[in-house]
């Protein structure tokens, strides 16, 4: 693979304001799972419709996202989704604020898997208000080859039991969701709308759900379990969720804090989360 040296420690900085019209979207593209607040208090995870990047039409890549070579490296590998990442919360995020995100590429990593090649982005971010750092986070995305060209077996669905699991949100993943979430965080991958793409070209069985949809809904779900927004959460995607079934968020408190995942409806783990330490 090509040496992308030249894209460790690239940076990029993007603005938003918490409105309350942001607030009232996620509200109801989410409830009633939504962890309560305070009035005026941001929701956990609602960082991530905050200054979304706007690229225009004509620079967009074949998946919908902005064509790969500005910030993000110029991987050859076609496929994306989030492969997991790690939040840090500072602080609340409150209706009115100006809120600064700063990005930072930390590494990029190629690896062979069971499927065929892979190549891992790790991006940087500190979301910072005018009293400070908020949220520091890292996101790991992965690239993987073009679904007429894998290689290799995929490993064996992981399953889990819900009833293992003291609290569990049914949730219809409709494409109205998934549209609702696309909206709000600007997402142009063709994958969440667009089924003839999603099943044709990218090779999946319907429509794909956000990974950090699932993210947002597990962090939720483990500051209701804990009654307050974790400190540090961890996540990290299975298996491809897909739309047009009810999918189950399960969480559990634990002597570290709380474990969760997110099941499909045949119960294959697609995503899985903790607390952590650090």
């Amino acid at each position: 693979m090509t040496d992308f040296a030249a894209w460790i420690g690239r940076t990029r900085e993007a603005s938003d304001l918490v409105t309350p019209r942001l607030m009232a979207e996620f509200g109801a593209t989410f409830a009633p799972h939504l962890a309560p607040v305070a009035d005026g208090i941001a929701p956990p995870a609602l960082h991530w419709c905050l200054a979304p990047e706007t690229p225009p039409a004509d620079s967009l890549g074949p998946d919908g996202h902005a064509a790969k070579g500005g910030f993000l490296p110029p991987v050859p590998l076609p496929r994306r989704m989030w492969a997991g990442g790690q939040i840090e919360t500072l602080a609340d995020l409150r209706v009115g604020d100006r809120v600064t995100r700063t990005e930072t590429v930390r590494d990029v990593t190629f690896k062979a898997g069971r499927s065929g090649r892979l190549a891992f982005v790790t991006v940087d971010h500190a979301v910072a208000t005018e009293r400070g750092v908020a949220i520091r986070e890292r996101q790991d995305i992965v690239y993987r080859e073009a679904a007429n060209a894998q290689t290799g077996t995929a490993a064996a669905p992981e399953r889990d039991d819900p009833g293992a699991y003291e609290a569990v949100w049914d949730v219809p993943a409709t494409p109205t969701l998934l549209f609702r979430y696309s909206a709000m965080t600007f997402n142009g991958h063709r994958f969440h709308y667009d089924q003839p793409y999603a099943t044709q070209v990218e090779g999946y069985a319907d429509l794909v759900v956000h990974g950090p949809m699932q993210a947002s809904l597990l962090l939720n779900l483990a500051a209701t379990l804990l009654g307050s927004v974790p400190p540090t959460f961890s996540y990290r995607g299975v298996s491809p969720m897909t739309a047009n079934q009810i999918f189950r968020v399960c969480g559990r408190l634990t002597e570290a804090g709380f474990e969760g995942v997110t099941l499909d409806a045949a119960d294959r783990v697609c995503m899985r989360a903790r607390t952590t330490s650090g």
